[in-house]
């Protein structure tokens, strides 16, 4: 039997509204590959308003949990289950690593079933499936940073490394200087890439962006007046690279038509429902690539280990980067924020 019986959660009860923050039941035992966590940090990702907006469509499995990048303590292990053990320190992700993937979790709320995915992350107890942990020694890096390695940092890490195999000659166009788009920064400041060029409608986000070693930012208008501010910073050397985080029809068709002839134009960011980009196919015959990015194809078991690495040795530093911490009541705060633009990760601190 389950230590834990009821915990607290934020609960998407019905599209395009706030969350819900009450009680639920956790399920009584736990099944071959399932980790009971008590959750310390968790980040807010677009993906999040994606969800509660529903761009792709009608949600079928309403009312259901959300959150998927997070840092929390193993408080229990159920059958088969030997990559972490009680009272361990992981990371949390949506992107599938190492051990058992197990069946979702099943919760329950004022006698109705709750769904969830294989891992979620804005309830103070949640119980994911082992594949969506990895183990780390916190000690000595900060908590609130430490749930960027659960979605933000990694994809940046596998759009750059994997989906547009960059390195110290590439130009970089990026589209959006949310959370993804910094840490983009970030990441391909480690890949030597000297020439990062961000685009966005926030003046703020814009400076951040500066602060954090953009070479020239742009304010997002529209698709041409945006494509002849771009034209001057650039000239006949176009970007390599361009990556949209925005998931914008205009950004998404700026990111294909600007870069170099053999450029890479990769997409992050999710249009909604019904939204149709339109692209010219002939340059993909002569070298030009367009691809959609599934998380970077991250792997978290190798990818969260080198980045850590990183930090602690001072190679990534996030003291300039932006982050927001609200407690698990003020969820629909830090949503809000998110929306209105505020620049970096809104963090839900689940022990305040």
């Amino acid at each position: 039997m389950i230590s834990v019986k009821t915990t607290t959660a934020a609960i998407l009860v019905n599209s395009k509204n706030p969350l819900i923050v009450d009680e639920i039941e956790l399920p009584s035992i736990l099944g071959a590959g399932q980790v009971l966590v008590e959750v310390i940090t968790s980040g807010i990702c677009g993906a999040q308003i994606n969800e509660i907006d529903a761009v792709k469509g009608p949600d079928k499995f309403l009312p259901h949990l959300l959150g998927h990048e997070g840092f929390a303590r193993v408080v229990e292990i159920g059958p088969g289950v030997i990559t972490v053990s009680p009272n361990d320190f992981v990371v949390m992700h949506w992107r599938p690593g190492s051990g058992i993937q197990s069946a979702p979790a099943e919760y329950k709320w004022r006698g109705q079933r709750l769904n969830s995915g294989w891992v979620t992350t804005f309830n103070k107890h949640s119980v994911v499936s082992e594949n969506r942990v990895t183990k780390v020694f916190p000690a000595e890096h900060d908590r609130n940073v430490l749930p960027l390695l659960g979605c933000a940092l990694t994809t940046a890490l596998g759009v750059l490394e994997k989906d547009a195999k960059a390195n110290f000659r590439d130009s970089l166009l990026i589209f959006g200087g949310g959370g993804v788009g910094l840490a983009l920064i970030k990441i391909a400041k480690l890949f030597g890439i000297k020439r990062i060029t961000v685009v966005d409608v926030g003046e703020k986000k814009l400076k951040y962006a500066t602060n954090l070693g953009a070479s020239n930012v742009v304010q997002f208008s529209n698709k041409a007046e945006t494509l002849n501010r771009l034209k001057p910073i650039f000239g006949e050397e176009l970007p390599t690279i361009a990556v949209d985080t925005t998931g914008n029809i205009e950004a998404i068709e700026l990111c294909y038509e600007i870069i170099s002839p053999t450029g890479r134009a990769i997409l992050v960011g999710v249009p909604s429902v019904g939204s149709h980009a339109k692209i010219h196919t002939l340059p993909l015959h002569f070298g030009k690539m367009l691809k959609g990015s599934h998380g970077g194809d991250s792997m978290p078991q190798t990818d969260i280990p080198i980045l850590l690495d990183y930090i602690s040795n001072g190679i990534l530093d996030f003291a300039d980067y932006p982050i927001h911490k609200f407690g698990l009541k003020d969820v629909n705060e830090a949503i809000s924020n998110l929306r209105n633009g505020t620049v970096g990760r809104m963090i839900i601190d689940c022990q305040i």
